[in-house]
């Protein structure tokens, strides 16, 4: 929603006539005007921007910089003027972006317009093509003197907004990419049924709090149509916020959809959304689950980084955790310092693996076509071969293994090896079976389902067979894709369920809700494990890089003895 043509009628001001309601005398910066046709992320695409350079930005010193979709709008040259001048915000280029447009081939045919495509679509890609095409385009530019452009590459330096879909686009650039956005101005924000921006004001309470400061405006005559309600939607976004501890300030009007109190609120809005810079924008606890979980300043910290692709986390009996490379082939173990060091040079591909109650450690062997058991002094026993299995898991009355159906077109199983040895499959018909663990009690086996948004939960059977089969858990799925990604699992001694996604890590309670998501810091994660002396370090493996980090609530490994936790709240 809300169309805007270009700088000379935004709002229906010209920046000619917006100069006039400010002081003459002020010192006033200049407004160049670019075009951009080169972007990799929206490719065929071509739009204006315009470039505000205070007149305090002396060309050396990396600017801060304000984004806004749709254009030049709410009176920014002036009001930056003013707030630079007065020293309520700091020095700060504006870049003012018109969305992309294919142009048509014909005049018979119609351009073909992304705004809605770039701004109302949840994901990272409107982030990247103004981190890696727009903003280093800016770069390249100069002002009419010859000052260079030089913008500040910190996160804590960048603003970004917008109007309607161009404020649903500025949070979301934030939201996905918070070291680079950390303010954020939204009028009449489109945070509706369009493209799945209804679902932020739940991703919103559920998500670790990210560094991110937003000023909502909105009006009770706003659009109330096919998509949804701008109004009651806004509601709840700042609700959302306020429950996750972000720093959320809010202006409510009876406006409808349209700019103009958004106008009369920007001046206010930026002083409020610069306060205190340069000092950080502050993160928010979170939700009680949470903060249930969560250490408040324990970090995750990176355990290593280069390998080829990591999978199989797990701990032992004394809580030391192990890796592989899957790429490499390689196991590595955490020492005491948390630095990784090589436990096994040659691992035959091993994936998912998991420590037994006997001590071994059982590992699906990629190049072995079969389930191997590693003792300590790193030599290994066939237990099962014939077929490749993926992740496994290991009690004391047999291990379950997932066969995924590598191929696409043969089915995909779950077995189940008994202690002596036997390998039955007791369930098909997954898409594709993927990390896998048993509740801390052990009576109910947990299975990903990689490629649909589902945990499915089984109970397992005095003889090792699993009955009353169910998809239980729900699972949270990007924007960008059509599945979850769940891939490898671990409960705690509470009973919670740690799943890796392609969203993070979703943690869910006992009744299949994803009450939090726990993301990583490079936005990967393949599985997880709780080691440590006490259990209550998480290690996660992250495609070419490993994880750990320090948390309040303890595992509960499948080789140590069944504990019962509590009844779930229903």
């Amino acid at each position: 929603m809300f169309r805007t043509f270009g700088i000379a009628v935004i709002f229906g001001l010209a920046w000619s006539d917006i100069a006039q309601a400010f002081d003459p005398a002020q010192p006033k910066g200049e407004v160049l005007h670019f075009t951009f046709e080169k972007s990799k992320v929206f490719p065929g695409t071509f739009r204006d921007y315009w470039v505000y350079v205070p007149a305090q930005y002396d060309g050396k010193t990396p600017a801060c910089v304000y984004v806004n979709q749709d254009g030049v709008g709410y009176n920014a040259p002036a009001v930056f003027d003013k707030l630079i001048q007065e020293k309520k915000m700091p020095v700060t280029i504006g870049v003012f972006v018109m969305h992309g447009r294919v142009k048509a081939l014909s005049p018979n045919a119609l351009d073909r317009f992304n705004r809605s495509y770039e701004y109302d679509g949840l994901g990272d890609a409107y982030a990247r093509f103004l981190l890696d095409e727009l903003l280093p385009d800016v770069e390249t530019k100069k002002a009419k003197d010859g000052r260079a452009l030089r913008i500040s590459k910190k996160g804590n330096d960048r603003a970004i907004g917008g109007a309607s879909s161009g404020a649903i686009c500025a949070f979301t650039a934030a939201w996905e990419r918070p070291d680079e956005f950390s303010r954020v101005f939204s009028a009449i924000g489109t945070y509706v049924g369009l493209r799945g921006g209804h679902n932020y004001s739940t991703l919103v309470r559920k998500y670790e709090p990210k560094p991110i400061r937003i000023y909502l405006e909105d009006g009770s005559n706003d659009l109330n149509i096919y998509g949804g309600d701008w109004w009651m939607a806004n509601q709840s976004m700042e609700r959302s916020l306020t429950f996750a501890g972000y720093e959320v300030k809010h202006k409510w009007g009876d406006g409808g959809h349209n700019g103009k109190h958004a106008t009369e609120l920007f001046p206010e809005a930026m002083e409020w959304l610069w306060a205190g810079w340069p000092a950080p924008v502050k993160t928010g606890k979170g939700s009680s689950q949470l903060q249930e979980i969560l250490i408040p300043g324990e970090e995750w910290k990176l355990v290593g980084e280069g390998y080829g692709f990591t999978e199989g986390p797990s701990a032992n009996a004394k809580g030391e955790l192990f890796f592989n490379d899957v790429g490499k082939g390689k196991t590595y173990r955490v020492n005491g310092e948390g630095k990784p060091e090589v436990w096994l040079e040659d691992n035959k591909r091993g994936d998912g693996q998991n420590f037994g109650p006997d001590g071994r450690l059982y590992a699906a062997s990629g190049s072995e076509n079969a389930i191997l058991a590693w003792n300590e002094k790193g030599e290994s026993s066939k237990i099962v071969g014939g077929w490749r299995g993926n992740d496994l898991v290991v009690n004391a009355k047999g291990i379950y293994v997932t066969e995924p159906g590598w191929d696409g077109k043969s089915p995909s199983k779950i077995h189940y090896i008994s202690p002596k040895g036997e390998d039955k499959v007791v369930d098909t018909g997954l898409k594709f079976s993927n990390g896998l663990c048993l509740s801390p009690d052990q009576s109910l086996l947990y299975v990903g389902d990689m490629k649909s948004h589902w945990v499915y939960s089984y109970q397992v059977q005095p003889d090792g067979s699993l009955s009353h089969k169910q998809k239980y858990y729900h699972l949270h799925v990007p924007d960008n894709a059509d599945d979850s990604g769940a891939d490898g699992m671990r409960v705690d001694r509470d009973g919670r369920l740690y799943v890796a996604t392609r969203m993070g890590i979703q943690v869910c309670d006992q009744a299949g809700r994803v009450n939090c998501i726990i993301p990583t810091p490079n936005g990967n994660v393949s599985n997880l494990a709780f080691g440590g002396a006490n259990l209550d370090t998480i290690l996660a493996t992250c495609g070419n890089k490993v994880y750990m980090r320090k948390v309040k609530t303890k595992g509960a490994p499948n080789f140590r003895e069944p504990n019962k936790p509590a009844a779930p709240r229903l």
